[in-house]
């Protein structure tokens, strides 16, 4: 009888542990990240991601910032462990500005950045020294400028690459004045500008229509694809393959075509 209970007793302490062991190796498998967007397209993406990723493992939780410079920073500091709301050329501008060690793991989505007035209907209405908004950060005015270089309005300087300033404009026939404001101000201060360049998400925000209110956008293919950075140290870790599954797949290419009906374009 007693080596019997004995039995008993051991068979129960096994199934105890066996069930601690399950137990904690889901525990492992399990991990919680969050990510940092800006509002609109990135944050509406990315929750359609969550229920993906949790099929992977992730547990992921989006936090919005209202600007692009957040974002980094707390990812440098610790508070994040990703972010998806910008594309190379402002990453390689924040990285030479401020030292981040980030990695770049994958890309997201397009935005083509669009041209927006109240007050005309077309970049040929403008007027002499009409004021012209643009983002105050160097690789979005930079891009608006570009664009506007390629309608034809402006002429920028050679070897600026992807980030020419107003300083950087040699030839402006209609003596615009550029206004550079940070990027989520411009939608609201479009009625005090003769025309603003506006990215797509901060556009999308403010009810603005890349389709039907942009006087002009830009072309679908360029350098402006957006991207998943990280930290560097983090690049190699498990959870990064796993978290692409969940972003580049058919699910969420056909949720951005439909959802935004090619203002936004998936970049995957």
């Amino acid at each position: 009888m007693i080596k019997l209970q004995k039995r008993a007793f051991i068979r129960t302490l096994l199934a105890a542990a066996c069930a601690c062991a399950f137990a904690g190796a889901a525990q492992a498998e399990n991990v919680k990240l969050k990510v940092g967007v800006t509002p609109g397209s990135h944050a509406l993406v990315m929750e359609q991601v969550k229920p993906l990723a949790a099929k992977e493992g992730i547990d992921l939780q989006v936090i919005e910032f209202n600007d692009y410079v957040q974002p980094n920073a707390a990812l440098a500091a610790g508070d994040l462990d990703l972010n998806s709301m910008q594309h190379k050329p402002y990453l390689d501008q924040q990285i030479k500005d401020r030292g981040y060690k980030f990695a770049i793991i994958g890309t997201t989505l397009t935005e083509p950045i669009g041209i927006y007035s109240k007050k005309v209907k077309s970049l040929a209405e403008l007027q002499e020294g009409a004021r012209f908004g643009i983002p105050s950060d160097p690789s979005n005015g930079g891009r608006v400028l570009l664009l506007l270089q390629e309608k034809g309005l402006i002429k920028i300087k050679p070897g600026t690459g992807l980030t020419p300033s107003p300083l950087d404009v040699v030839d402006n026939p209609k003596k615009l004045k550029f206004v550079e404001l940070d990027a989520p101000q411009l939608p609201r201060s479009l009625p005090d500008l003769d025309a603003a360049g506006i990215n797509t998400n901060f556009a999308l925000e403010a009810g603005l229509n890349p389709k039907t209110d942009a006087i002009t956008q830009e072309g679908p293919n360029g350098p402006y694809a957006n991207i998943l950075v990280v930290r560097a140290e983090d690049q190699a870790k498990p959870w990064v393959a796993k978290l692409l599954k969940a972003y580049q797949n058919d699910t969420i290419r056909k949720y951005i075509d439909e959802k935004f009906k090619g203002a936004v374009i998936p970049s995957f």
